[in-house]
């Protein structure tokens, strides 16, 4: 995995893209064959959804993009990202745990929404696999680490910015990957990395990461999306 941009901050590392300018690309393209592609994206958080508030707000802000933010799929009632949803006027579902691992994994429901594209922003439960097939390649995820280390089951959230500390790791970052029917496993797209200094805690290094993730998920998404 050769770096094609680097600097003192870290470096920002691509393994199927050649170029990053995501928002130049979807921003060149005609207004009349970006009105004909709108891609519709459901967004799939359980937390404050930082993220979901983020790629929301880039869409929305860009009169030229071919994608919006149409659903707010969450597994928790009492999650912040409902509210965002809420706020900025997107539709929202919370899902129930025994229909969404047994029965068909809200396929029907995300067809009748038309949705095209799946970001899973902070979403905890396993991805079943009715829902992989359905939109396979067509579905990313974003990890707060630089897999394939700290990836799997439990790796998220605090659990991974405290296991790179312990293992005096130097330095840490995000990975927006395609999802598969493993935990954190599917082709990575993008990583990009930021320093971890000695005196790193997991609430200093999850800053560090969150930045990282609020500067390239939105344009990330903004492009893969419209693929």
């Amino acid at each position: 995995m050769k770096p094609i941009v680097a600097n003192k901050n870290g470096r920002i590392s691509f393994l199927i893209l050649k170029s990053y300018n995501f928002a130049a690309l979807s921003a060149s393209w005609p207004t009349d064959a970006r009105k004909i592609m709108m891609k519709q994206i459901a967004i799939f958080a359980s937390g404050t959804g930082s993220n979901a508030k983020n790629i929301i707000e880039y869409l929305n802000k860009r009169s030229n993009s071919a994608a919006k933010v149409c659903l707010v799929v969450c597994n928790k009632p009492d999650a912040g990202v409902l509210n965002i949803a809420a706020n900025n006027k997107v539709p929202s579902i919370i899902i129930d745990k025994e229909k969404f691992f047994r029965g068909n994994g809200y396929v029907d429901e995300l067809k009748a929404a038309n949705i095209d594209f799946i970001v899973l922003a902070g979403f905890l439960w396993k991805i079943p696999s009715v829902l992989i097939k359905t939109f396979r390649g067509k579905m990313i995820n974003i990890h707060p680490a630089l897999l394939p280390k700290y990836g799997g089951k439990g790796m998220y959230g605090r659990f991974v910015h405290e296991a790179i500390l312990a293992n005096k790791e130097r330095e840490s970052g995000i990975t927006i990957h395609f999802v598969d029917e493993v935990y954190d496993n599917g082709q990575i797209i993008l990583q990009a990395t930021c320093v971890v200094d000695e005196n790193d805690t997991p609430e200093t290094l999850e800053k560090k990461v969150q930045v990282l993730e609020h500067r390239h998920f939105p344009a990330a998404v903004a492009f893969l999306a419209t693929l």
